[in-house]
């Protein structure tokens, strides 16, 4: 899909997908129409929508959601004048009937995510979504756990099978600014000129701003970002903070900035239940390279079986667990648990 202005910053809104983690999946109908409404007039570039965990994702593992993604996707449809509405979808949650259902209800972008070293299970997604004439986007995530040379060949298998836009993703907020800069320079350094590169990067080690303006400046032209910093973890690259930068650094978004912050304080924050900061247990996910998401799994299972929710998360990063793997969280929780009664 031609961007209708390439001289700007496609900036993407994860606020109602990413976000969804932070809440359990349970946003309303309402709250999503009048986030979406402010968004909308706020003039972000794209709104994604969807379960956590992309289309379908509402599951026992991943959590249930409040509503199906056609319900979703259906509302922001409706009130969006401006933005492309967007969803995600994971190769083996999702399936190709769901997407065709949310394109029959109004999505016109996808971003087809998966591990950064299993890109080879996209293909078929993508195709899809050419034919649907969607906006494809091939989503790598987990991009710390793969050298810039092996995303370069994951990246380059998803824009053969038909991406528009490859995304170096930082699940885990672990990456530093250099680390990610030298990541989607090496991918955008060897994609076809016409191929967009994006950056999602998150805030668990507070790098969430710092990281996307450096991948901005190794070539990325879409950044996503959310409200107050909605999502998993400690949240994502916060959109009002995002914008504010940019705009002092002289990159044109054409967000209307004011519009962004009162929506952030006024629809989003009083949402939190669990407040989206950077503390101990979300800056643990940074540190030790977990997958962003695994948070509120982690600290329900520590509550349950009395352990730290650091000691499960750590001991997480260092079996290099991947999204799609929370059952592994109750098994650490158990394993720590058999510990404490070995050392007693």
């Amino acid at each position: 899909m031609a961007r209708p202005n390439p001289d700007k910053l496609y900036i993407q809104d994860v606020t109602l997908r990413d976000g969804m983690h932070p809440v359990r999946h349970r946003y309303s109908l309402d709250q999503v129409r009048s986030i979406a409404k402010a968004l909308d007039e706020a003039y972000v570039d794209a709104i994604e929508i969807s379960h956590g965990d992309g289309i379908s994702g509402s599951t026992f593992n991943y959590g249930f959601g409040a509503h199906d993604d056609v319900e979703w996707v259906a509302v922001v449809a409706d009130v969006c004048k401006h933005a492309v509405v967007t969803v995600l979808l994971l190769p083996g949650i999702g399936t190709l009937h769901d997407l065709r259902q949310v394109h029959d209800v109004g999505a016109r972008s996808v971003r087809i995510a998966t591990h950064c070293t299993e890109a080879d299970v996209s293909r078929q997604q993508i195709e899809t979504a050419r034919k649907l004439g969607m906006d494809t986007v091939g989503f790598l995530m987990m991009a710390h756990m793969a050298s810039p040379e092996k995303l370069v060949e994951q990246a380059r298998l998803m824009e053969s099978y038909g991406a528009e836009c490859i995304y170096v993703t930082d699940s885990a907020g672990a990456l530093l600014p250099k680390d990610y800069m030298e990541r989607v320079k090496a991918v955008r350094d060897a994609l076809r000129p016409e191929t967009e590169i994006g950056v999602h990067a998150h805030h668990n080690l507070t790098m969430g701003v710092a990281n996307a303006v450096a991948g901005i400046e190794a070539g990325a032209v879409r950044v996503d970002a959310s409200l107050a910093g909605m999502g998993a973890g400690a949240g994502n690259t916060p959109l009002e903070a995002l914008v504010a930068v940019l705009d002092k650094m002289g990159m044109k978004t054409d967000c209307n900035l004011f519009k962004l912050m009162d929506a952030a304080d006024d629809l989003v924050r009083p949402l939190q239940d669990r407040p989206v900061r950077v503390d101990r247990e979300s800056l643990s996910l940074g540190y030790a390279g977990v997958y962003s998401s695994f948070l509120r799994h982690a600290e329900a299972a520590a509550k349950l079986y009395n352990a730290d929710t650091r000691d499960i998360l750590i001991e997480l990063g260092k079996r290099h667990m991947v999204g799609g793997q929370e059952d592994m969280i109750i098994d650490v929780a158990l394993n720590i648990l058999k510990q404490r009664g070995a050392a007693a």
